[in-house]
């Protein structure tokens, strides 16, 4: 099996950095597209950012500009460095991998999601 673990949450105020990470561990053979999701109360679960192995990266355009993604391949770690943060940013963040098990096995993984919250 393969896990997800997020890390770096927490409140911080307008205008503030946080930066957060999810490692991968487990049987894994390689790991193709990383990506951040979001998902704010009431609110259905949107992309934030992505990255794939080569590092090409996309952003939602509600946070480009502001947040980076990037990934250690060394490591099955992607970030997310999150600047200039809003109050409408806060959610519960969640890390997604795109995991190769095999040479022909593939499957989808979320991580348990991290709260952020941005508040005065």
């Amino acid at each position: 099996q393969v896990q997800l673990v997020e890390s770096g949450g927490g409140l911080v105020q307008p205008g503030g950095s946080l930066r957060l990470s999810c490692a991968a561990s487990g049987s894994i053979f390689s790991i193709n597209g990383m990506g951040w999701y979001r998902q704010a109360p009431g609110k259905q679960r949107e992309l934030v950012a992505r990255i794939t192995n080569g590092g090409n990266s996309d952003y939602a355009d509600s946070v480009k500009g502001r947040f980076t993604i990037s990934r250690d391949n060394a490591k099955n770690t992607v970030y997310l460095q999150m600047n200039s943060l809003k109050p409408e940013d806060t959610a519960v963040y969640y890390c997604n991998a795109n995991v190769s098990l095999s040479t022909i096995h593939t499957r989808r993984y979320w991580g348990q999601g991290t709260q952020v919250t941005v508040s005065p």
